[in-house]
């Protein structure tokens, strides 16, 4: 058994950047876990699919990951047939990991939307969910979800080492104005991304040739 409770970060990663990186580090020290897992989506179930493939991405994870102990890249939703669903992959996670603490890591953004995604309440079986916040700014919770957090709100982050799963910490960490749109636009036009993501990532991606012919899709407006 690990020392700690395992932090899950999921992801189309479509590129990864320093917008995933610097948080994950934050609460991977804050919080004590053991590691954090980053898992690339394989088919997402809420987006449309990534022009660049799965593999591609997977390999840009490892790279950027690689340098930093307690980072682990974890490709089982691309082993894994059909629609990535989180519910999934921490069953998954939990027959790996029978008696460690899990921990679903998720932007407020995308706590904002959890109701929406498939079988949402059996998540907090499975985990303990860590929501990052921007520091100073709070954004109101839907009632479904208000109702949902009430009885699982914690403010302890021992409880998330205490129990395997159960209980939903709000945390602040930093978030950086950094987006994977953007970076892909950036390519698409020739421009270099060069502090945004990882020296060995961008070298990847040019090397590859990657999200230089995607700028008219995610854009109508010339580079």
């Amino acid at each position: 058994m690990l020392l700690g409770p395992i932090g899950v970060l999921g992801g189309t990663f479509d590129p990864i950047h320093y917008g995933h990186l610097q948080p994950a580090l934050e609460l991977l020290e804050a919080l004590s876990l053991a590691e954090i897992r980053f898992i690339p989506c394989g088919i997402p179930a809420h987006r449309a699919s990534p022009l660049v493939t799965a593999e591609q991405r997977l390999e840009l994870v490892h790279l950027a990951t690689a340098s930093q102990p307690g980072f682990v890249v974890d490709d089982r939703e691309l082993r894994r047939a059909g629609p990535s669903y989180m519910v999934d992959t921490l069953t998954s996670l939990r027959m790996d990991f029978n008696g460690t603490p899990l921990c679903l890591i998720i932007g407020t953004d995308v706590f904002q939307e959890l109701h929406t995604w498939y079988r949402w309440r059996d998540l907090i079986e499975l985990t303990h969910i860590v929501v990052m916040q921007r520091p100073g700014v709070f954004k109101p919770i839907p009632p479904l979800l208000e109702k949902f957090v009430a009885p699982r709100l914690t403010r302890d982050a021992l409880e998330l080492h205490q129990r395997i799963s159960g209980s939903i910490l709000f945390y602040p960490v930093t978030q950086l104005d950094i987006s994977a749109t953007q970076i892909r636009a950036m390519l698409a036009c020739g421009q270099s991304p060069h502090h945004l993501l990882p020296e060995d990532t961008l070298a990847c991606i040019r090397d590859r040739a990657l999200y230089q012919s995607t700028y008219t899709y995610y854009h109508s407006k010339p580079c």
